[in-house]
């Protein structure tokens, strides 16, 4: 046994901790699919590449349906994904040559327009799954991360640790403002 509590590299109680995470998750999935919540499609994007000389487009590439829950999406799993990056399944319209950012964006739309998506969807992409592993969550700079036997969302990357709430409550809100939405949304 180390000093830190910990034996064979692992916390002796961090059992509970990923048991929660699991609940938690796929008690917010249930709630989800239960309530009919709008879902978002999850994607890769691979960039343009050739192929035998031949010059191939981006491309989106789907990887299933996920729940914007802030920093965090969920799929009908329970598996939980940092938020990457987010684009709609839009014409991309003409090269504008307004600035690198504005081509890279239009270069986004273009693969999810290309792709097998319904048009004017929004599709996530660049999401990193995240490890309920306490071990890996507890150095984690990421939006879930555990500090002693609280597992936190860190949802706002300026604010810190400071600005971290607990799991439970996140998902609680989040769920909630996903199922009944405020009204004039």
């Amino acid at each position: 046994m180390h000093e830190d509590g910990r034996v064979g590299g692992r916390a002796q109680n961090d059992d509970p901790i990923v048991q929660e995470i699991c609940y938690l998750a796929n008690r917010a999935a249930a709630e989800l699919s239960a309530a009919g919540a709008r879902d978002e499609a999850l994607a890769t994007f691979q960039p343009s590449r050739r192929v035998m000389l031949i010059k191939r487009a981006p491309a989106m590439v789907p990887m299933g349906r996920v729940w914007r829950l802030g920093v965090i999406l969920l799929d009908a799993d329970a598996r939980l994904y940092a938020t990457g990056l987010t684009t709609r399944v839009l014409e991309p319209g003409r090269p504008g040559f307004q600035s690198l950012s504005a081509e890279t964006r239009r270069m986004y739309r273009g693969a999810a327009f290309r792709g097998p998506f319904e048009r004017g969807e929004t599709v996530n992409f660049d999401a990193r799954p995240i490890p309920v592993q306490a071990d890996e969550l507890r150095g984690s700079s990421g939006p879930l991360f555990i500090r002693g036997s609280r597992v936190l969302v860190r949802w706002n990357a300026s604010g810190g640790d400071d600005a971290a709430v607990g799991l439970d409550a996140y998902l609680a809100e989040r769920v909630g403002l996903l199922i009944s939405p405020p009204e004039g949304t």
